[in-house]
C-alpha cells in the first residue's frame, strides 16, 4: 500500500456527530491511530449555533475535522419534516465548514450519501452521475443538503485551496444505529420490526412497498476503516463511493433478518406504500483502487446488529 500522504498522528481530530452510528464508529476506529480525539456532546455545543461553533473550534483548535453530524432519516422522517432535513443539515455543514477554514484546520472529511444520486442513475452509480438527473422526491431535501455539502468542499478547494474532501457511502447499518420506527432507515426499522413480531407472537408481518427495490448495505465498521483510509491517502475535489459492492431486495432482506431473528411467521408486502429509488448499487472501485476493501459480509454483519440491539434495549 502507498505511504499516507496525511499523517493523522499527533493531530487533534474533531469528530462532528460522535454520538451517530457512523461518529462512533470513526472514534472506535480513530481509537488504533496515534491521535487525539475531539469530540462535542450537544449539550457542550449546538452545531446549529454559528457563533458558538466558532468559539469552540477557535478554542479547541482541531488540526482535522470529520463532518459526520446530520439530521438523517427514512422516507417516512424525510417526507414529514423536509424543512429540518434541508435547512437544519445546510446550516450545520456550512457552520462548520467556515469554522474549519477560519481556524486553519489542515484537512476535512465531509460525509455524505447516496441519496445525492439522481432516482434513475445507471447502476451501478458512478461518481460522475451526480447532477445527472432528478432526485428521488421522497428525500430530496436531505440529498439537496448533501449535495451542497460536496460543493463547499469543492469550492473551499477552489478559492483557498484547502484540503477539503468527501465521501459517499452506500446505506448503513450496526452499532449505535437508530431503531425508531418513525425515523430509522429500512434494515434497523425491519430488525426491530421483526423482533416485536417474534415476541409478540405475530403470525404475519407486512413490509412497506413491492418488496423489489434494491438496496446496498455497508457495516458502519468498514465505512469507518473506509473514512480513515481516506483521509489518509486521498487528496481531490471529487466526492469517493464507499459501497459494499452487491445488493438485495428489499424481500431478501426481509426473509434474511426474518431467519437471523428467529421470526417464523409470514412476510406479506404493502404495494400501497412507497419503494423509494428502484435500485440503488455504487460503484466503488474508486475506493477500492486506492487499497480499500469491506470485510463483513452482510449476513454476519446483520447478526452482530440485532446482538447491539438487543443490548440497547
Amino acid at each position: 500500500m502507498d505511504e499516507p500522504i496525511y499523517q493523522l498522528e499527533g493531530k487533534r481530530v474533531f469528530v462532528a456527530g460522535h454520538r451517530g452510528m457512523v461518529g462512533s464508529a470513526l472514534v472506535r476506529r480513530l481509537a488504533k491511530e496515534e491521535c487525539e480525539i475531539l469530540t462535542a456532546p450537544r449539550s457542550e455545543l449546538d452545531l446549529l449555533d454559528q457563533a458558538a461553533v466558532s468559539r469552540w473550534m477557535h478554542d479547541r483548535r482541531p488540526d482535522t475535522v470529520i463532518i459526520a453530524a446530520a439530521q438523517v432519516g427514512g422516507i417516512l422522517a424525510n417526507d414529514s419534516y423536509p424543512v429540518n432535513f434541508l435547512h437544519d443539515n445546510l446550516v450545520i455543514e456550512t457552520n462548520l465548514f467556515g469554522a474549519a477554514h477560519d481556524t486553519g484546520v489542515s484537512k476535512l472529511l465531509f460525509l455524505g450519501s447516496s441519496c445525492i444520486y439522481p432516482k434513475l442513475a445507471e447502476q451501478p452509480i458512478r461518481e460522475d452521475s451526480l447532477l445527472t438527473g432528478p432526485l428521488e422526491p421522497t428525500n430530496q431535501w436531505y440529498a439537496i443538503a448533501k449535495i451542497a455539502g460536496i460543493k463547499l468542499c469543492q469550492a473551499y478547494r477552489r478559492q483557498y485551496g484547502a484540503d477539503y474532501i468527501s465521501a459517499m457511502p452506500c446505506n448503513l447499518y450496526g452499532p449505535g444505529d437508530n431503531y425508531d420506527l418513525q425515523t430509522s432507515h429500512v434494515l434497523p426499522a425491519l430488525i426491530r420490526r421483526f423482533h416485536e413480531a417474534k415476541t409478540g407472537g405475530a403470525d404475519t408481518l407486512v413490509i412497506w412497498g413491492t418488496g423489489t427495490a434494491l438496496r446496498e448495505f455497508l457495516h458502519v465498521d468498514d465505512c469507518a476503516e473506509g473514512l480513515v483510509h481516506l483521509l489518509k491517502h486521498y487528496s481531490g475535489g471529487e466526492h469517493v463511493n464507499l459501497g459494499f459492492g452487491s445488493d438485495i431486495s428489499i424481500m431478501a432482506l426481509a426473509e434474511l433478518i426474518s431467519r437471523i431473528v428467529g421470526f417464523e411467521g409470514k412476510i406479506e408486502t404493502d404495494p400501497s406504500k412507497p419503494d423509494g429509488t428502484p435500485r440503488k448499487l455504487m460503484d466503488s472501485q474508486w475506493a477500492r483502487s486506492m487499497g480499500w476493501q469491506p470485510k463483513i459480509e452482510l449476513e454476519d454483519g446483520i447478526a452482530m446488529a440485532y446482538r447491539s440491539f438487543l443490548q440497547q434495549g
